[in-house]
């Protein structure tokens, strides 16, 4: 999936610029997906020449002045016929720290168990903010307040599957070496 129907879905609700852009997108979508300044407008820029999206500049008194994106009748199109088109069929979490754990027997015992501590506490301050907003998108459409569901739940899923983790490798630590073999192995 691409960002920029995120973004177009943000934009069919009300006119944004790429900070607020950004947030909402890890506010209500970062359990699947994550993004950074560079992905958003490098997105926002093809879709301005894809006449997607219009931008007008805001000024600001006090700050810099703000590029407003708005979606554009061809934007809605392009959106609606995403939205209609077979979804991906592929199953992934992409989180580079998963990538890493699978390769923690071959580092330092200690340094694995202090990044799955890292993680369980970056996953429980998730799981406080998306519970604080759930009230809010309770109040949003029935497929918004399901979304958040599934955010927490995959969140309470990760944080469980962690301590787990952490507890069994305190526990065994390193008893079974991989053997090179095993890995790639047909």
């Amino acid at each position: 999936m691409s960002i920029k129907y995120a973004i177009l879905g943000l934009l069919k609700s009300k006119d944004m610029h790429g900070y607020r852009i950004k947030k909402l997108i890890e506010r209500d979508f970062g359990f699947m997906w994550t993004v950074n300044y560079g992905q958003i407008y490098t997105d926002l820029k093809r879709m301005l020449d894809d006449e997607w999206v219009t931008m007008s500049i805001v000024a600001k008194s006090n700050s810099p002045d703000r590029k407003l994106y708005s979606i554009t009748k061809m934007g809605q199109q392009e959106f609606l016929s995403w939205l209609a088109a077979e979804p991906e069929r592929r199953l992934f979490i992409r989180d580079p720290f998963l990538l890493r754990f699978t390769f923690f027997n071959s580092g330092d015992k200690q340094r694995a168990l202090e990044m799955i501590d890292a993680q369980i506490e970056l996953y429980e301050l998730q799981h406080t903010l998306r519970k604080k907003f759930t009230a809010k998108r309770q109040q949003r459409d029935l497929y918004v307040r399901l979304a958040t569901e599934l955010g927490i739940r995959f969140n309470e899923m990760i944080l469980d599957w962690l301590r787990n983790a952490r507890d069994e490798i305190k526990e065994h630590g390193s008893s079974h070496m991989v053997n090179a073999n095993e890995i790639g192995g047909d």
